[in-house]
């Protein structure tokens, strides 16, 4: 059986998220369940970074630029959307962040209307 990567810590940011999913509900923006987020991983004595800015260079010039919802602990992505289900261009964008910065794991996390759905992307 392969062993969870970051097991322990990818568990306490779903219990977080759930925390939040539970006291908030469904029907808000991104930005509130983000703000959300970052008092509870403040509460819970988590490391994240918010809204990491990543830019994509070419030939020594800037072309373009992602940027990370959270980075937690510096080792798992984190991103969060509000829908009704997971869509393969939100699993390839987090993808390809995990590829271009060469971290292990994302979480993919959304909030939809009856439940909070999260995914675990390993690179």
């Amino acid at each position: 059986m392969a062993k969870l990567i970051y097991a322990e810590l990818s568990f306490k940011i779903v219990g977080i998220l759930f925390d939040v999913y539970n006291q908030l509900r469904y029907g808000h923006k991104e930005k509130v369940y983000q703000k959300a987020l970052i008092e509870e991983f403040k509460r819970n004595r988590v490391n994240f970074q918010r809204e990491l800015y990543f830019p994509i260079e070419f030939k020594g010039r800037v072309i373009s630029s992602y940027y990370f919802d959270f980075l937690v602990e510096n080792k798992i992505v984190l991103e969060l959307k509000v829908a009704n289900d997971f869509y393969q261009k939100d699993m390839n964008q987090l993808l390809s962040y995990l590829k271009f910065k060469g971290y292990r794991l994302g979480l993919l996390v959304i909030f939809t209307h009856d439940q909070l759905k999260c995914k675990r992307i390993v690179n």
